[in-house]
C-alpha cells in the first residue's frame, strides 16, 4: 500500500516536470501519440507523433 502511494507520487511529480519542461503539454501529447502508434503497430499514428515531435523540437 505504501509502496504504491510512493510510486504514484513519484510518477505524478515526474509527469508535472515533463509538462513544465521545454516542450510542455504538446510534447507530452506527441510522445503519447507516438507510443500508442508503436504499440498498436499503426505506422500512420506513429509517424504523425514522431513528425509533430520533431517539428516541435526544431521550433524550440
Amino acid at each position: 500500500m505504501i509502496f504504491s502511494q510512493l510510486l504514484s507520487a513519484v510518477f505524478l511529480m515526474g509527469l508535472e516536470q515533463l509538462v513544465q519542461s521545454r516542450y510542455g503539454a504538446f510534447g507530452l501529447l506527441c510522445l503519447c501519440v507516438f507510443g500508442v502508434g508503436v504499440r498498436a503497430r499503426s505506422t500512420t499514428c506513429a509517424s504523425t507523433g514522431a513528425v509533430l515531435f520533431l517539428l516541435l523540437m526544431a521550433q524550440a
